[in-house]
């Protein structure tokens, strides 16, 4: 597996469920924990009491592209999400995050394994009063582990290591 140009674009928190979540130009990555300040982190996630990989949560911006081109059509009208809105806490570039699954990558100075596919739920819905449970079913972004903490900053290479 490997790609080339795979960046960071935006860095993402929110200090508890339900909370706007806040953009930043770097942030820390603890192993067992998550993004310091973020509400996985503290514990504090609507999904924290079930264990699985939500250490940190990626996406890819070319998935929110389809949904505002409609592509493929599987709503009415286009729906523009912004890197903000969508709830995770990495928004990538030219990363199949897909294909990730149980794969170990490094994101600026630290080494992220993916855990899980993330699934959109109607909480995110609800949550934004837009119909993005269809859209999003199986380019939702990648839930992980953080093998190897550090930092990381917005614009960072994510790139592929030794499987």
């Amino acid at each position: 597996m490997s790609w080339i140009n795979g960046c960071l674009e935006h860095i993402h928190i929110a200090p508890s469920a339900s909370y706007e979540m806040e953009e930043l130009e770097a942030a820390t990555l603890v192993p067992g924990r998550g993004i310091i300040g973020d509400r996985y982190y503290k514990g504090t996630g609507t999904y924290s009491p079930k264990p699985d990989a939500r250490e940190v949560t990626l996406i890819e911006v070319e998935a929110l592209e389809a949904l505002e081109a409609n592509q493929p059509p599987m709503q009415n009208e286009a729906i523009r999400l912004q890197p903000i809105e969508h709830r995770r806490n990495l928004t990538t570039r030219g990363v199949p995050l897909n294909h990730l699954l149980g794969k170990r990558f490094r994101v600026g100075e630290t080494v992220l394994r993916g855990g899980r596919l993330n699934f959109p739920c109607k909480y995110l819905e609800e949550l934004l009063g837009k119909p993005v449970y269809l859209p999003l079913y199986n380019r939702s972004g990648l839930n992980c582990y953080i093998e190897s903490g550090g930092i990381i900053r917005r614009g960072d290479l994510i790139l592929p290591m030794e499987f």
